[in-house]
């Protein structure tokens, strides 16, 4: 009997170290599985870094990059979270913020969700096509190469109802929020549909009104913008322009020169650069010019489309280099203020 007892003794104490050490193991499994998947492994300088993915980028590419760039602290703890998730089969392109202290959970399922946080890019008082590419490409991964190619392609650019010449009047200039995997197609595709949006009825039919075209109502804003910065004069010189305009007089419009010479950093145009063969030069040619010379802002569109009623037919830069503009409605009155503005630049040294 006391043999049976002491057998029966060994078999529980035998029981209960297996159980102690499944327990153990268990608990140490269960460590690991905390440490893998809610541990923090995101220990940055700053409270977020933004997470760049490239399109066609595969799993090899996100972990290195994730280690590499300080990211994370422990890759083989993010790998084996990832790999858990199935995360290869839901690589998705982006930028996506992370934060400090984060965990691999927290970290695996925001890059699988693809919720990427959105890049803020204004578009405002670009010059050229080549501006246009090129400030995309600084804030977007699509390839200003190729956008610039498209802005050239006449074919492409027919679904947008515009030439190559007069593209850059799709173009309405404001802060839009773009993810940062958009491509050349879809930044063209949502310029078009900002256009739309931007003429409405109410400015459709002001541009009616004064027998205008949107394209040729932005020509104008072009101008308005790059003769004048200060936004209270704005509609006294389109209310200038639009009086040659009814007169069929030349816009004789000093920046237009500079447009078609190419050189922006003309601050003087001289006779020489009168003289250049170019739809855009309206010392030479009558009407408004094919396309605009810039991006204007949406306050120089409104500007023309509101413009005030006045007889001026004449401008010249004020001599106290303000920025303000004398106005003149005869040929007489405007030459004394030219050449008031003539001396001011000779004092200044401003020859070209």
């Amino acid at each position: 009997m006391a043999k049976r007892k002491k057998k029966s003794s060994k078999i529980w104490l035998i029981v209960i170290l297996v159980a102690l050490v499944l327990g153990s193991i268990a608990s140490i499994y269960a460590y690991n599985i905390y440490r893998h998947v809610y541990a923090r492994n995101v220990n940055l300088e700053q409270d977020y870094i933004y997470f760049y993915i490239n399109t066609g980028a595969d799993f090899e590419d996100i972990k290195e990059n994730l280690y590499e760039q300080g990211i994370i602290d422990d890759l083989e703890s993010f790998i084996w979270v990832a790999e858990r998730k199935n995360y290869q089969k839901f690589i998705k392109a982006g930028r996506y913020k992370i934060e400090t202290k984060w965990n691999n959970n927290q970290l695996v399922n925001l890059l699988r969700s693809g919720i990427q946080e959105p890049i803020r890019l204004t578009i405002n008082n670009i010059q050229t096509k080549k501006d246009l590419a090129g400030l995309a490409a600084s804030k977007l991964e699509l390839d200003s190469i190729e956008l610039y190619r498209k802005l050239n392609d006449a074919e492409y650019l027919s679904q947008f109802g515009f030439s190559k010449q007069k593209v850059m009047a799709l173009i309405i200039p404001n802060t839009y929020e773009f993810y940062w995997d958009t491509d050349e197609d879809e930044f063209l595709q949502r310029m078009a549909g900002e256009y739309k949006l931007f003429w409405n009825e109410e400015r459709m039919a002001k541009a009616a009104a004064l027998k205008l075209s949107q394209t040729e109502v932005q020509t104008l804003a072009s101008i308005v913008q790059k003769e004048t910065f200060r936004a209270d004069e704005k509609k006294v010189v389109a209310g200038l322009y639009l009086n040659r305009v009814r007169k069929k007089m030349k816009l004789q419009a000093d920046p237009t020169v500079i447009y078609a010479v190419g050189d922006f950093s003309i601050k003087r145009v001289l006779k020489e650069h009168l003289k250049v063969d170019s739809p855009y030069n309206t010392y030479k040619y009558a009407g408004i010019p094919p396309s605009p010379i810039c991006v204007p802002e949406i306050s120089s569109i409104d500007a023309v489309l509101n413009a005030e009623r006045h007889n001026y037919i004449y401008m010249c830069a004020k001599e106290a280099f303000s920025g303000y503009h004398n106005f003149a409605s005869s040929l007489r009155e405007h030459n004394r203020n030219a050449r008031k503005y003539q001396r001011a630049l000779n004092q200044r040294k401003i020859y070209r």
